[in-house]
């Protein structure tokens, strides 16, 4: 339909989209004031909501407006509000929690995503130019940032749960988690498959949350927790490693390198290399993937790559794409099996 030579729908259109990190902020809002937590334990009201997050009352009662007709809440502040399954994910302290997710994305991701223009006239990431140090180093010199980091990581982890069952685990006795992060994916790999023995390697400030989390799930003592840097030696003689989320934070070379690590260091030809990444699709229609490789550049100067782009590298590594197996949230799984003898041994 056109109105006054303007075509309307394009014009929805455009509001929808321009108008969609005001949707976003909102919900950090909720979780930022706790507004979950507060519901369910019994303040209902705009007023009693307010009071317990020490908020004014007028604003909440507008926030909730809001957040009830995009389906976070129900009811309204007459009847009382009601939590939906969206704001049950956004409570403290439950397993399946995607709050550390909206804070961090709420906060410093928001803040980076205020630098696009410069990131993609520059190539460079978008947090750098915001906070003026990379993402890594932040992560490592901001006291608390890395834990933060990874809790958020770990709710945007649902795919996560795929992983035991996509692969033959029985095939080799020892697996390494590079870049290991939080210590979610290994243990959701080693409470799968009891035979197997692992090492998580990452740097000494991220691996505290690793060490908790294969604890508290039974782990500990089947895995080894060690600090390194992936990208100058890899732990040798492993069967499986396992890369989530990692190459996408790198440039080609860098990715070749530790690639190549991995491939000099197997056990033997039957070891293999397990990497899990969004991939962007030849058609380009799924927006979850492009959304990711735009964000990436904003964060750390990293991108999501086609298919053809992981058989590039891994080529370059002595590698060669076996097998793709789609897991939750767009995620695939990639498997890397070598593709010639290793000569450097």
């Amino acid at each position: 339909m056109t109105v006054n030579g303007t075509d309307e729908t394009a014009a929805r259109a455009v509001v929808d989209i321009v108008t969609g990190t005001w949707r976003s902020q909102a919900l950090y809002a909720a979780v930022a004031l706790g507004l979950p937590d507060h519901l369910a334990e019994g303040h209902v009201t705009s007023a009693s909501l307010a009071a317990r997050a020490q908020a004014d009352p007028d604003g909440v009662l507008r926030l909730m407006r809001l957040l009830v007709a995009i389906g976070v809440f129900d009811g309204d502040d007459r009847t009382g509000y009601r939590l939906t399954p969206i704001s049950q994910l956004l409570r403290t302290g439950t397993a399946t929690s995607m709050r550390e997710m909206c804070r961090l994305y709420g906060e410093e991701f928001h803040q980076a995503w205020g630098s696009v223009v410069t990131a993609v006239r520059t190539g460079r990431s978008g947090f750098e130019h915001a906070f003026d140090r990379t993402l890594h180093e932040y992560l490592a010199e901001v006291p608390g940032a890395g834990q933060r980091f990874l809790d958020a990581m770990n709710a945007g982890s649902a795919f996560f749960a795929d992983v035991p069952a996509a692969f033959d685990f029985t095939r080799g006795k020892t697996i390494a988690d590079l870049g290991g992060g939080s210590g979610n994916l290994m243990s959701t790999v080693l409470e799968a498959h009891p035979h197997l023995h692992g090492v998580l390697v990452d740097k000494e400030h991220m691996l505290p949350v690793a060490r908790n989390q294969l604890v508290a799930r039974g782990c500990a003592d089947r895995c080894e927790v060690v600090a390194g840097d992936i990208f100058e030696a890899v732990p040798k003689d492993v069967d499986f490693y396992l890369l989530s989320r990692i190459l996408q934070d790198w440039d080609d070379s860098e990715c070749i390198t530790l690639l190549t690590h991995c491939r000099r260091a197997m056990a033997d030809e039957s070891a293999r290399v397990l990497i899990l990444e969004r991939v962007i699709p030849d058609s380009g229609t799924e927006v979850l993937p492009l959304l990711w490789d735009l964000h990436l550049l904003m964060m750390a100067g990293g991108r999501e790559r086609t298919l053809a782009s992981y058989e590039s590298i891994l080529d370059g590594a002595g590698l060669r794409l076996e097998s793709v197996h789609p897991l939750a949230l767009e995620t695939t799984l990639l498997v890397a099996a070598p593709a010639r003898p290793d000569r450097s041994r």
